[in-house]
């Protein structure tokens, strides 16, 4: 049995080599079990190895009690959830705590989208003066007329890209999908490739379709950052994130009469339930639409 202070340690290790979790995933697990560790030591009383369903009950109420949101609470209780799981297989415990725990279910935000005229404006902003305002365009088509995800989009190879054909390859958890591009997305990104990236390289043999201005394959941290300057050069008042052009994409192919089921194709969705968020987020603006405009609503 592992001695209690290297409890967390081993955790770490369970998530990077065995669950393979993503950053974002093994940082929000470790700051919810230190959390929860912390309560133990100073509100309970109670070893890691002596913790009981009633322990974590108890957890969720201090949770609650400190204003913690029902998405923050049912978080948490994942994480710890799989913290026991790890200390089971470490030997530490014979039973998850968790197990039976229920918490309030959190209410399912709907994605927040950009209008077509806000689209409109935000793609207009990068001008092919420099080099980096035909990169910067190129991204911003290329995922607007694609849907993917930003990890896709920095990940994508010159190869990737099919300019005759129209179309572009993505290649996520050892599955292939095709999506179509629209014109300027085709002119853009062509411009982009024929015009530039051979300057921007730092390597001839680089693979990666986007780089930064040190000519290695652009990060989502910078990605993030070419999006953030350009909504504010547009003024647009929402919080435009990479993944919002994603969500814009959907919802106006779905606006637009496109089915539920092309769509999830072009999003790489395993499951149609992910999709039907858009369907209703459509009808909510629609109700949105109907309310503010029809003269007896």
């Amino acid at each position: 049995m592992l001695p209690e202070e290297n409890f967390i340690t081993g955790f770490e290790g369970y998530l990077r080599d065995e669950r393979h979790v993503s950053t974002n995933t093994f940082l929000s697990y470790m700051r919810d079990v230190n959390q929860f560790v912390d309560y133990l030591s100073k509100h309970a009383n109670v070893p890691v190895q002596a913790v009981s369903s009633q322990t974590v009950n108890g957890y969720v109420q201090w949770l609650h009690g400190a204003g913690k949101s029902a998405a923050t609470v049912a978080r948490s209780v994942a994480s710890i959830r799989c913290f026991y799981t790890y200390l089971i297989s470490a030997g530490v415990v014979d039973a998850n705590p968790v197990v039976d725990i229920t918490v309030e279910k959190a209410e399912k935000k709907l994605p927040q989208i950009l209008t077509s005229a806000e689209v409109e404006l935000l793609l207009d902003q990068p001008k092919c003066t420099d080099m980096k305002g035909y990169r910067d365009r190129a991204m911003l088509e290329l995922l607007y007329a694609t849907g993917i995800r930003v990890s896709e989009l920095i990940s994508m190879n010159i190869d990737d890209v099919k300019l005759s054909a129209g179309i572009v390859k993505c290649s996520t958890h050892g599955k292939e999908r095709y999506i179509p591009m629209y014109s300027a997305a085709i002119r853009a990104v062509s411009d982009y490739i024929n015009l530039v990236r051979g300057q921007m390289i730092a390597d001839p043999t680089e693979q990666a379709l986007f780089v930064n201005v040190n000519g290695e394959r652009m990060t989502r941290q910078g990605f993030w950052k070419v999006v953030k300057h350009y909504q504010e050069m547009a003024k647009i008042d929402k919080d435009i994130t990479p993944h919002t052009l994603r969500h814009s994409f959907a919802a106006h192919l779905l606006e637009n009469g496109a089915d539920l089921h092309s769509i999830q194709e072009m999003l790489g969705h395993a499951d149609i339930s992910s999709t039907q968020v858009y369907a209703q987020l459509v009808k909510k603006q629609l109700k949105d639409v109907y309310n503010k405009a029809h003269p007896r609503a």
